[in-house]
C-alpha cells in the first residue's frame, strides 16, 4: 500500500519545510499556511521517501521536508506518475501538473546537502478537492 509518511510546510519558498501533524488543503489554492499556496500549478509538492533514501547514503539523518516537499510518500515512485493523472490522498484529490523542476541558485536545500532530488524526482500538483492529509493516509493513483 502506498501511503503518506510525513506532511510538511514552510512559510518561505526555497527553504526546508517542517513536519506537522496534518495539512489542510484548499481547492485550487494549496496548503493553508504554506508559502507555495496560490492560484498556480505548483500548489502541493510530493517526493518519495525512497528518493530521499538515495541521499541518506551520504547524509543518514535527513528529516522529512528537507527537500521542500509537502508530502513525503512511501511505497510509490511519484516521479513515474504521468502529468494529468489524479491522485487520491486520504479524502483529497490532486492533479499532477509537473514532474521535476529547475533548481534555483542559492537554494537552501542544495546549500545544506550539496544536492537536491526534488528537481529530478519530485512532482507538483494542484488541489482538485480539499481536505485534511496526515501521515499514514493511503495514496491511490487514478488513470490519466
Amino acid at each position: 500500500m502506498s501511503k503518506v509518511k510525513a506532511v510538511c510546510i514552510s512559510e518561505e519558498k526555497g527553504t526546508v519545510k517542517k513536519p506537522v501533524d496534518h495539512i489542510d488543503l484548499k481547492e485550487d489554492w494549496g496548503i493553508e499556511g504554506d508559502a507555495h499556496a496560490g492560484h498556480w500549478h505548483r500548489q502541493v509538492s510530493l517526493l518519495a521517501n525512497e528518493s530521499v533514501d538515495k541521499m541518506r547514503d551520504k547524509f543518514p539523518d535527513l528529516p522529512a521536508g528537507v527537500f521542500a516537499e509537502n508530502i513525503l510518500t512511501e511505497g510509490i515512485e511519484v516521479f513515474k506518475i504521468p502529468v494529468g493523472s489524479h491522485i487520491l490522498v486520504g479524502d483529497t484529490e490532486l492533479e499532477v501538473t509537473q514532474i521535476g523542476k529547475k533548481c534555483h541558485k542559492g537554494c537552501e536545500i542544495r546549500n545544506i546537502v550539496g544536492d537536491c532530488v526534488m528537481p529530478r524526482e519530485g512532482i507538483f500538483t494542484k488541489v482538485i478537492k480539499g481536505g485534511i492529509i496526515k501521515p499514514e493516509d493511503e495514496i491511490k493513483v487514478l488513470e490519466a
